[in-house]
């Protein structure tokens, strides 16, 4: 893992000031702490490692006071928290630390942006930088394998994903254990360790029916009604999940035309394994009925890992009309509008009617397999 360097680590590097924090997101395991000992080591000077899941780190940061921090940092030029979500407060922790002790120089992880985001992006507001780091995008993967060698492997990429451990290791059986323990021993995890959720087997339940309706419209009330949820709990957890970065949401898009989808929503996995580890879908591709379904997650995933690591602010939705004219993708930059349509097999389509008269000044791409490469990385 520590041979490929990760797209954001120069961006990070750029953004770490005397008095300012830089709070790095993402899931578990995707290699937020290996980053954090890459940049610890290339900067220099002296600096506090705390990890926010040893008691010892609550018991020193428990004081919320300017002379306790003054003592605890005295002398330390960059301060570094692992899983800093676990602190109590820790927003306001961090805002007296680059308020009141001069020339520090902060940097955070986080497995979920709840405590760390949420709460202290208020008090941050002015004073951080945010990155979301996710597992290996295919841009990072191909610094150890040649062109050859990615097609040879997007099966895998497909049905595994590209969280880093499983990238490196040798055997699929080796993948489905690691992906197995990830789920049941991470992601549920950190969903129950918020908002007061007690119940992991509901949770559980609704990211499996969201597994199986990847690329689909979904509604809320079915949701609800397939595992016994109100329709506003069922909005509510899927927010929550989104938080964790296990999936997440795209919008219909829409210039108010009145035969345009405007207000429905399709929910995506950051990581094909994952997705695939939640419903015990290991098969090879040959045999499966959910190709096309993986083939859009991975795509629009990596392109959303692109977005997050060139920093380029785009907006992503899908199209439909209510005549079920649609496209896969659409990526709005400014004024700018991109729309990409995603095949597994060998199909052309041409630009919807309605889209192409309604938004003439677009641009319209047919991603397949033959050209996904210049798509995504």
């Amino acid at each position: 893992m520590k041979d490929i360097q990760r797209d954001l680590l120069q961006k990070i590097e750029n953004s770490l000031k005397p008095n300012k924090v830089v709070m790095i997101f993402g899931a578990r395991r995707v290699g937020k702490t290996i980053l954090m000992q890459q940049i610890i080591s290339k900067r220099g000077g002296k600096t506090l490692v705390l990890n926010g899941e040893d008691y010892d780190t609550l018991a020193l940061l428990e004081n919320r006071s300017v002379s306790n921090y003054r003592n605890l940092l005295n002398g330390i030029e960059l301060l570094a928290i692992d899983e800093a979500q676990n602190i109590p407060d820790i927003g306001a922790k961090l805002k007296l630390m680059v308020d009141e002790i001069e020339g520090i120089t902060i940097i955070v992880s986080g497995s979920s942006s709840f405590d760390l985001f949420n709460k202290s992006g208020e008090p941050l507001v002015g004073r951080s930088s945010v990155f979301h780091l996710t597992a290996f995008s295919q841009h990072e993967i191909s610094q150890i394998e040649n062109a050859l060698q990615t097609r040879q492997n997007l099966e895998n990429r497909l049905i595994y994903g590209s969280y880093p451990d499983v990238v490196l290791m040798n055997t699929n059986d080796e993948r489905k254990e690691y992906l197995k323990n990830i789920v049941d021993a991470y992601l549920l995890k950190d969903i129950l360790m918020v908002d007061g959720i007690k119940n992991a087997s509901k949770m559980k339940e609704l990211l499996q029916l969201i597994a199986w309706q990847v690329g689909n419209e979904v509604s809320y009330d079915e949701l609800g009604k397939r595992i016994g949820m109100s329709k506003n709990t069922v909005e509510k957890y899927l927010d929550l999940l989104s938080k964790t970065f296990v999936i997440y949401r795209l919008g219909a898009f829409s210039r108010n035309l009145r035969k345009e989808v405007s207000k429905a929503g399709k929910w995506y996995f950051y990581d094909n394994g994952i997705r695939n580890a939640l419903i015990g879908a290991y098969n090879s591709l040959s045999v499966r009925q959910d190709v096309g379904a993986l083939w859009e997650n991975y795509l629009i995933s990596e392109r959303k890992k692109k977005n997050l690591n060139e920093n380029s602010n785009k907006d992503f939705y899908f199209w439909r009309t209510y005549d079920q004219q649609e496209i896969d993708l659409v990526e709005i930059t400014g004024d700018n509008i991109a729309a990409f349509e995603i095949k597994w097999g060998d199909k052309t389509p041409n630009v919807p009617i309605a889209f192409a008269e309604n938004y003439p000044q677009s641009n319209y791409m047919i991603v397949n397999k033959n050209n996904y490469l210049e798509f995504i990385v």
